[in-house]
């Protein structure tokens, strides 16, 4: 391979190197051409997949990937032409490498982007291991193309570490660390592909599609991990050892933590919660917005998002505005002056609230004399609404602004409470208690005092 590598600046043939270069580079533009072609014909506007995205570096799309890989079956045919044909082939010693590192590249970022990317925003660590992977790949190349690759196996062949009381070479435990890490990812792409379309299977709840797909995704992490440790060739009967640990560990410092992966699961199969519902629980109120494996995320009316464990949601009363209904019942409370009409307020109050936009038309208002207090009569007027997600506060705070220019506009009063205050002098109170003032006794007594 370094002689074809060195050949290219000796060739006594021009014209087969140019004949060579030429249809490297029809088979790149051609590789190009069938791919827009084939995004053309197959992922249009309206498909699972934007056209917008498409056209981007690989975002949960095919589209970067399939341009080398057409390059690659152009360039393979060209090779077995021109071989069959008796012409030299010398550059493609070198194309082949390239164009299948590339594709190799391509392909991992769609899948590791498939696997980490969510609503087409890539993060940066993400984008860090893209470069490692990139520069990796291509010292991999430049020692195939220069014909050193074989002294690089050898050398990490020959190189061990000390492992107990064994000693093991850099070149197994690269293998085992990659077998590990591709089986990995593997697993988890395709655990990602499988939950994409059970989310989009409209014949089951949304619940059970994500217990669903939460539990394939485990299942073959663990197949993942345990065909890993096979090729490693690590005896998988040490496990049993290593899962008597886990279980110990989990009965006494990760109790809470599988506690609340039990209740996630409990919370997804039982259907009591799902995204988009009202709920309050302990000290926190607002609409569900996730619910993973281990913990819930409530978004709260001044957008704050609390993360609750699932446990919390379990072992804990919860009230949900949306389980059943999204109706829920308000009310506010006011006291009349007695000399006013009951059933005229009643009335006005009732009116006041149908004409605030969110107050349910369907289940009228309802005003209510509740009792005949100390200072006037208490009034309650209970109405409902049907959109709880967009707070109470605010709908309350409207109908208690128009009972209020209601009341402007008829000339009620609002009753408050009513004190007499007297201030009685020393003869007058023990005429009417019979007993002396002490504050007044204390001020006499001041007065006698020697000195004074």
């Amino acid at each position: 391979m370094t002689d074809h590598f060195f050949s290219l600046f000796t060739d006594p043939a021009p014209l087969s190197l140019l004949r060579q270069l030429g249809l490297i580079a029809l088979c790149l533009l051609g590789g190009i051409a069938l791919s827009r072609w084939l995004r053309a014909r197959f992922m249009l506007p309206g498909d699972d997949v934007p056209q917008s995205l498409v056209m981007q570096i690989g975002v949960k799309s095919f589209a970067r990937v399939l341009s080398p890989l057409l390059a690659l079956g152009l360039l393979t045919a060209a090779y077995y032409m021109l071989k069959r044909s008796g012409h030299s082939v010398t550059l493609w010693e070198i194309m082949f490498p390239l164009t299948v590192a590339q594709v190799a590249m391509r392909f991992v970022f769609y899948v590791l982007r498939g696997i980490f990317v969510k609503d087409a925003t890539v993060g940066a660590l993400l984008h860090l291991s893209e470069k490692a992977i990139a520069v990796l790949v291509w010292l991999c190349v430049v020692l195939w193309i220069t014909g050193l690759w074989p002294d690089f196996v050898d050398y990490l062949d020959g190189t061990t570490l000390p492992l107990a009381r064994h000693k093991v070479s850099l070149l197994t435990m690269l293998q085992g660390a990659a077998s590990v890490l591709v089986t990995l990812i593997i697993a988890l792409w395709i655990g990602t592909v499988l939950e994409n379309r059970l989310m989009k299977f409209s014949g089951m709840h949304s619940s059970l599609r994500t217990v669903v797909a939460r539990m394939l995704r485990a299942l073959l992490i663990l197949i993942a991990f345990l065909v890993s440790l096979s090729l490693v060739g690590i005896d998988l009967t040490v496990l049993s050892v290593f899962g008597g640990a886990l279980g110990v560990g989990i009965g006494l410092g990760l109790q809470k933590i599988a506690s609340s992966y039990v209740s996630g699961f409990v919370i997804l199969l039982e259907r009591s919660m799902v995204i988009g519902d009202m709920v309050a629980v302990d000290k926190y109120f607002g609409k569900v917005t996730q619910i993973n494996t281990r913990y819930t995320i409530l978004e709260g009316l001044d957008g704050i998002e609390s993360v609750l464990p699932n446990e919390l949601f379990v072992s804990n009363p919860v009230q949900n505005y949306s389980l059943t209904h999204r109706i829920v019942r308000l009310s506010t409370q006011l006291t009349i002056l007695y000399q006013d009409d009951v059933e005229t307020v009643l009335s006005i109050m009732e009116q006041a609230a149908l004409g605030v936009q969110r107050v349910s038309q369907q289940t009228a208002p309802q005003a209510l004399l509740i009792k005949i207090g100390a200072d006037g009569l208490d009034l309650e007027l209970g109405f409902w609404i049907t959109d709880p997600e967009n707070g109470r506060l605010n709908v309350l705070s409207d109908v208690n602004r128009a009972i209020w220019a209601a009341f402007k506009q008829h000339g009620i009063e609002v009753a408050h409470a009513k004190r007499d205050i007297r201030i009685m002098d020393e003869r007058s109170f023990r005429q009417s208690t019979g007993k002396e003032n002490p504050d007044m006794l204390g001020a006499r007594n001041s007065r006698t005092m020697p000195g004074n």
